[in-house]
C-alpha cells in the first residue's frame, strides 16, 4: 500500500511576479530570517468602500509586521492605495517591482497621522 500525502501549493493563486517574490520569501523563512509570511493575509481598510490587500504580509523575527506590494507595473490606484496605508497604518509597506528580471525597491513607510 502506498501513503499519499496531498501538499498544500504555496503559490497556486498567485500571478508570476508574486510567485517570484513569495519563493524569496519562503527562502527566508526556511533560512531563519523572517518568522513567518502570508499572501493576501489581510486587508485593511482605507475609507468608506475602499479597502487595500497588500500581496504579502511579513512577519519579521522580533514580530514586527510588514507590508510587501509585488508589481509589474504600477496603476495610478494601486499607488494611492499603499500611500494612504502607509500614512493610516503603523506598519512597513514596501513596494517591489519586477521589471527585466531586476528587482526595484520603493518604501512607503510613514508615521501615522492617527496614531
Amino acid at each position: 500500500m502506498i501513503a499519499k500525502t496531498r501538499v498544500r501549493d504555496l503559490f497556486a493563486t498567485m500571478n508570476k511576479t508574486e510567485k517570484e517574490f513569495a519563493i524569496q520569501l519562503e527562502a527566508k523563512k526556511r533560512a531563519g530570517l523572517i518568522s513567518e509570511w502570508k499572501y493576501e493575509g489581510i486587508t485593511l481598510k482605507l475609507g468608506d468602500d475602499c479597502r487595500y490587500t497588500p500581496d504579502f504580509m511579513v512577519i519579521e523575527n522580533d514580530g514586527t509586521i510588514g507590508f510587501d506590494e509585488t508589481k509589474g507595473f504600477w496603476r495610478d490606484d494601486a499607488k494611492v492605495k499603499i500611500k494612504v496605508a502607509a500614512t493610516m497604518y503603523p506598519f512597513r509597506f514596501t513596494a517591489h517591482v519586477l521589471s527585466k528580471g531586476r528587482w526595484t525597491t520603493e518604501d512607503f513607510t510613514l508615521t501615522p497621522i492617527n496614531p
